[in-house]
Parts: C-alpha cells; sequence; structure tokens
C-alpha cells in the first residue's frame, strides 16, 4: 500500500453563521458544502461564498452534472441548484447513520459512517445495487478517474483513502495532520480534494497526490 501525507493547498473559512461542514461537491465552477439547514455555493478562486439555498443538509452532497442531492437525515434529497427545489426524494440506505456522498457514472455512491460501509445506489429508488466494507468510519466518497477514494475520521486522525471498488481493500493512504479531520470529500477533476472538516467550519483544498 502506498502512503503520503497531505499537501493542503488552501483553507477556506470558518464562514459566517457556518457551525459545521458536512458534505461537499465541486460544479465545475464552485464548490458546494452542506451546512446543516443550507447549502452553500463556495467561489475557490476568492474563497468567498456566492449563494445558498436554504434545505436541510446534514451529510454529503453530490452533483450528476445537472441536480444536487444532499443527506437530510434518513433521506436523500434531488435538488434543482437554479430554484433550490426538492424534486425527488429516496430513502437513504444508512437510516440516518450516512456520510459521504457521490456521483458516478449513473449511480450514487454513499459513505455509512460507523458502519464502515459504502454503499453503490440506484439514484431513482435508493435500492442499494452493493456494498464494501471498509475497516475505519467512512466520512466523504468520491471518484478519481475510474478510482474510489473515501474519507476516514477516528478521533483527532484522518485519512484519505483509495479503495478498490470490487473488493474494498486500500490501496494507498494520504494522512492529514493530526486534528483535522474529513467530513465530505470531492475531487475537482483535475488536482484537488476539496474536504470538509467538520466543525471546523472549514472547506480545505488537498493536492492530489500523483
Amino acid at each position: 500500500m502506498k502512503h503520503s501525507t497531505a499537501n493542503i493547498l488552501r483553507e477556506y473559512g470558518p464562514f459566517e453563521g457556518v457551525d459545521a461542514v458536512h458534505g461537499v461537491t465541486w460544479d465545475g465552477e464552485r464548490v458546494w458544502f452542506a451546512s446543516g439547514e443550507k447549502l452553500n455555493a463556495l467561489d475557490p478562486d476568492s474563497g468567498k461564498t456566492l449563494r445558498s439555498i436554504d434545505v436541510a443538509a446534514h451529510a454529503g452532497t453530490a452533483f450528476d452534472g445537472e441536480h444536487l442531492f444532499q443527506i437530510a437525515e434518513d433521506r436523500i434529497h434531488k435538488i434543482d441548484p437554479q430554484t433550490g427545489r426538492v424534486l425527488h426524494t429516496i430513502p437513504a440506505p444508512g437510516g440516518g447513520n450516512d456520510s459521504g456522498l457521490t456521483w458516478a457514472e449513473g449511480t450514487l455512491w454513499v459513505g455509512e459512517y460507523r458502519d464502515r460501509k459504502i454503499h453503490q445506489i440506484d439514484p431513482e429508488t435508493g435500492a442499494i445495487l452493493r456494498t464494501l466494507e471498509s475497516n475505519r468510519f467512512v466520512t466523504g466518497v468520491t471518484w478519481v478517474e475510474g478510482a474510489l477514494w473515501h474519507g476516514t475520521w477516528e478521533g483527532d486522525e484522518s485519512e484519505l483513502r483509495r479503495i478498490d471498488s470490487n473488493t474494498g481493500e486500500v490501496l494507498e493512504s494520504v494522512k492529514l495532520p493530526a486534528g483535522v479531520g474529513v467530513s465530505g470529500l470531492e475531487f475537482d477533476g483535475e488536482d484537488r480534494f476539496f474536504c470538509g472538516g467538520g466543525g471546523s467550519g472549514k472547506v480545505r483544498a488537498v493536492r492530489r497526490p500523483l
């Protein structure tokens, strides 16, 4: 297994009125982050929050190229980012113990925090298509060029892990500094991960390891 230390490129926040950052996603221009009762759009160049949508936003966030998906307690809402309207709702596989959320090739992938699982689900029905087991608490999940990555956070230790999407075997680990937690996780399609910082109220950009 490959080991490295995280290269934190930039920290954003804390943000006014935001106690904690949960899920994060990337729409090609902005980072969206969930802060409990709002979804917020962050400009990664200026560091400014451009707008917010009033919607329950308790855990993972995803973007399918057109719509946002947001975990709200034991449900997943499909949201129109233009209007903020909830278009569709499905059950979350962890029944309220869900963490990360990402979109890949027509399906949603959902982390289940304390049960140390990642589920692939049908975005229309919420049906579980398959489940991977982890040996650490699972926070954010994302895909990087066909490879599945997830965040872990136990105590004051966090890592980003690349795993085999068929077996769950850990192939690579990127360790964050002590005391830096990872809640949400998203890849920007180029060279950065965006990491939600939980109760720190921050979003961090971490360089993707080569």
